[in-house]
């Protein structure tokens, strides 16, 4: 009796644990959140963006972000990853917690949070070898310059709100954009070595 209650304990306890958490599988848990952060951006809509069409700009997203077919799997790991990070960051600011309904950022950061979770488990296992980090230099690099033209064009306009409003639209486009990487990954065998 106690060898089946064991047994029976220790089932309930693997059903009970998160499928990426036994190696890199993004498929249901990553989806879902990747759906509930674009849910969370696009109810955070506060102005029309025609009221701000004289605020627009071309940021210019990386084409890393775009198309990932000549990345190898861990540079797309990277890139979503570091998206992913820099868009929590982008609005886990002082700014960002002013201009935005604070019930709705919280809903974005539980959703980027997911999804970094994801990805950093992945990363971990693909990042045994020195060259795979240099291999991701570039391509991080390009994301990081174009948040960081983000954060300017904010500095530049005061973050008034048809700023963030324009932020706003442009996260929720890259996010629409990276699910191409997503759907990449995620068609890929769990093998991280073999790209």
């Amino acid at each position: 009796m106690a060898l089946l209650l064991s047994l029976l304990t220790a089932l309930v306890v693997f059903t009970y644990i998160p499928v990426q958490s036994l190696g890199c599988d993004l498929s249901l848990n990553h989806i879902l959140a990747s759906r509930k952060t674009f849910v969370a951006l696009d109810q955070m809509r506060r102005l029309s963006p025609f009221f701000c069409l004289k605020d627009r700009k071309d940021f210019r997203i990386p084409q890393e972000m775009v198309d990932g077919s000549q990345l190898q799997k861990i540079q797309t790991i990277s890139v979503l990853h570091e998206m992913l990070q820099q868009s929590f960051n982008l609005f886990h600011t002082e700014g960002a917690s002013a201009a935005w309904n604070t019930t709705l950022l919280d809903q974005l950061y539980s959703g980027l949070s997911q999804q970094l979770d994801d990805l950093e488990t992945c990363l971990v296992q693909a990042m045994g070898e020195e060259e795979a980090a240099l291999a991701i230099q570039g391509p991080v690099l390009a994301v990081k310059r174009y948040f960081w033209g983000i954060r300017l064009y904010l500095k530049e306009k005061e973050y008034s709100d048809c700023a963030w409003e324009v932020v706003r639209v442009e996260i929720k486009r890259s996010f629409s954009l990276s699910t191409k990487l997503q759907e990449r990954l995620i068609r890929q065998d769990g093998d991280l070595g073999s790209s």
